[in-house]
């Protein structure tokens, strides 16, 4: 079995706010290899708080190809030849945030999940009893 270490990677994003103006900012993504499903992002935009949203594996993947997300996530790759971006958008009672973040960083990280805990096989990795002890304790 291998190693159920924690990926982490700080990616250089941008917080697009029109069309010809973005904010720098980091983004941290990290895998557990316990939670398998999920990607947890922390972005940090100048002195305010880091913000963490939870995203789904799978969403960040389809959408290095195409269109991907209902609701408050939803991803998809830049169009056009030479394209190296990616867009996420986050929505919240508090408003929409539009992302640019380079493709090969986000790809070659769910490469490295995908070596870990390959698709189609995270349901093995989860502790369901732990799961279900939770759930009933919050009955």
């Amino acid at each position: 079995m291998k190693s159920l270490k924690t990926l982490v990677r700080g990616v250089a994003a941008q917080l697009v706010v029109s069309r010809d103006h973005s904010l720098p900012m980091c983004m941290r993504l990290c895998y557990e290899p316990t939670d398998p499903y999920v990607v947890r992002a922390v972005f940090f935009v100048r002195d305010d708080e880091p913000v963490e949203w939870v995203l789904g594996r799978d969403l960040l993947s389809d959408g290095l190809t195409g269109p991907a997300g209902d609701g408050d996530v939803q991803v998809w790759p830049a169009v056009g030849p030479g394209d190296e971006a990616m867009y996420i958008t986050l929505g919240s009672s508090a408003g929409t945030a539009l992302l640019e973040v380079p493709v090969q960083d986000i790809k070659s990280f769910l490469e490295n999940t995908e070596a870990l805990v390959p698709r189609g096989t995270e349901s093995g990795r989860i502790d369901w009893d732990t799961e279900l002890a939770f759930l009933l304790s919050q009955g």
